[in-house]
């Protein structure tokens, strides 16, 4: 027998679970990455996106404008010509970035044996599929 998880607190599988759309913005794929590299120190928005290959402006926006509405990450504007904006993790953000950091190190180390499984079931899949 495995072990038992601990109880959740809330109900995420419940669709009203006002957690839900918590979970869906921290583990969004822009989100994710955006937290991971804001662990590493304060950016400008171009270094972010650079630093984050193939994220678009808008969805890098948005991304930011979500995790800055949720308490994640703080936005400060300088006065300055042209604009000068620099963004980090809040204390909440510091907090939650360190767990997403650590599911993208296991992703990072096992992606091998992901990327093996996926083959084997892409493999019988196609084999019951001939017959």
């Amino acid at each position: 027998m495995g072990t038992k998880s601990p109880p959740r607190i809330g109900d995420l599988g419940a669709p009203q679970c006002p957690s839900r759309e918590i979970l869906d913005h921290l583990t969004s794929r822009w989100a994710a990455l955006v937290l991971i590299m804001l662990r590493e120190r304060t950016w400008r928005f171009g270094e972010l996106r650079d630093r984050i290959g193939g994220v678009s402006d808008k969805m890098l926006a948005q991304t930011l404008r979500t995790l800055e509405d949720d308490g994640f990450v703080d936005r400060r504007v300088f006065p300055e010509i042209p604009p000068r904006v620099e963004y980090s993790l809040t204390a909440m953000g510091r907090e939650v970035a360190a767990l997403v950091h650590a599911l993208g190190d296991w992703v990072e180390r096992n992606a091998g044996r992901v990327k093996t499984a996926q083959g084997r079931r892409r493999s019988a899949r196609e084999r019951a599929a001939r017959g």
